[in-house]
């Protein structure tokens, strides 16, 4: 097997993957079609934070947007994003296209791996047969399918795909013991080799469905916890004494994983036939979070129009992915409610806030009746003093992972509120 490598799609989890499969010694190609990143790339720079400047100088990549080095290429990975559309059903699109773009260049004996996460059946099932249509060569003949889905956990510095057990699973003994081999060389956690492709699809969805669903049980408590009238930090404190009690914490359930893979299961269960009615209430608890979260703040600010900060954008603290983010979804509500909002966030820079439509606002253009921390980036945890003091007397700080200390911000005369 040759040791040239070409990784298409240079996100979050393209980038590291190439950068690893580069410091291991394999000839590694990394190819994306947005000219701008490869750009920076070539400079040095990452502009999602997984990568600093010198450890993409330590390693010799070649960053292009030419799909032609596939042809050098004898194995190909394809790390794209698999979104889903405005209903909430998946959305190959950008896969397909990937795919195609692969079969048009694909050589003889190739072996093209898929990391996106997707239902059960797509690699075999779509993507095969959409390479041999492009490419004109037997799938299993010509060339192989692989299969070693994505754990990459954006802006976390310890769990790298280093130190992350991969799952590895080919069409054939042969393909998953190439893959093993060159995986195996990167990831220092380990090897898991799934005894099918469709095992390792299925494996990697319910994962973050897994983690979906026990958020949505904790919102659901903290929806009650509210109703009740007693926190739900002190009552999640008080059950996490027990040493089976699992730690999830309430939220806003974004990003392009644990919000997203779920409705892939929906799909895969609906072509069966099949109701999945776990689930599906799952997604619906946490889909309707935003507009929880705006309806509280704003039933503590009483009527008439409020001015409200939003701090945070992010799908999730300390990265600069936003990426179906769900805080933008509660300054919308807020909006819809007849408040005047404004939208600042400490991982991304004003023009960016703009183009996504919210009017940015700062610390230092209060006071505001209510601020609102839906993403706690560190910058924000240093700034408690400045989030007090940018908030009316008698104003509302709305903390929805209940990172601040209610007691100094209700001694401040502020009013505090959580989820």
């Amino acid at each position: 097997m040759s040791n040239r490598v070409c990784v298409v799609g240079l996100g979050y989890v393209g980038l590291p993957l190439a950068h690893g499969l580069a410091e291991a010694g394999y000839a590694v190609s990394g190819m994306d079609i947005n000219a701008k990143r490869i750009e920076q790339l070539c400079a040095g720079v990452d502009a999602t934070g997984e990568l600093e400047e010198d450890q993409l100088k330590a390693v010799s990549i070649d960053f292009t947007t030419d799909p032609v080095c596939i042809k050098d290429a004898e194995i190909v990975i394809l790390a794209i994003p698999t979104p889903v559309d405005a209903q909430n059903k998946p959305d190959l699109t950008l896969l397909k296209t990937a795919t195609e773009m692969v079969g048009k260049h694909l050589t003889k004996g190739a072996i093209v791996v898929y990391e996106s996460t997707v239902y059960p059946g797509t690699t075999e099932e779509i993507c095969g047969p959409l390479l041999e249509k492009v490419s004109g060569m037997k799938c299993g003949e010509d060339f192989t399918l692989g299969y070693s889905p994505e754990r990459i956990n954006p802006g976390d510095k310890e769990h790298t795909v280093r130190n992350i057990v991969k799952i590895v699973a080919g069409q054939d003994e042969k393909t998953t013991d190439a893959l093993c081999d060159v995986y195996g060389a990167v990831v220092t956690a380990g090897i898991h080799r799934a005894p099918s492709i469709q095992v390792a699809e299925m494996a990697k969805a319910i994962e973050n469905a897994q983690r979906d669903l026990n958020i949505a049980f904790v919102n659901e408590i903290a929806m009650l916890c509210n109703k009740i009238g007693i926190p739900t930090k002190d009552v999640l404190e008080a059950a996490g004494t027990k040493w089976n009690f699992l730690p999830f914490q309430p939220g806003l359930v974004g990003g392009h994983c644990i919000g997203v893979d779920p409705y892939y299961l929906v799909e895969k269960a609906a072509q069966l036939r099949m109701d999945t009615q776990v689930i599906a209430a799952g997604r619906t608890i946490n889909d309707g979070m935003a507009s929880y979260v705006a309806a509280q703040i704003d039933a503590t600010l009483g009527s008439g129009e409020k001015r409200i900060l939003i701090l945070g954008l992010t799908f999730k603290e300390n990265v600069p992915d936003t990426r179906n983010a769900k805080a933008g979804a509660v300054a919308e509500h807020l909006t819809d409610l007849g408040n005047k909002v404004e939208v600042h966030d400490a991982q991304i820079d004003e023009n960016m806030i703009r183009e996504m439509g919210f009017v940015p606002g700062s610390l230092d253009g209060g006071p505001y009746d209510a601020i609102a921390l839906l993403v706690p980036h560190q910058e924000y945890i240093n700034a408690t003093k400045n989030i007090i003091h940018a908030t009316e007397k008698g104003g509302v700080i709305y903390d929805l992972k209940s990172v601040l200390d209610k007691k100094v911000v209700e001694e401040s005369g502020r009013k505090y509120l959580a989820l």
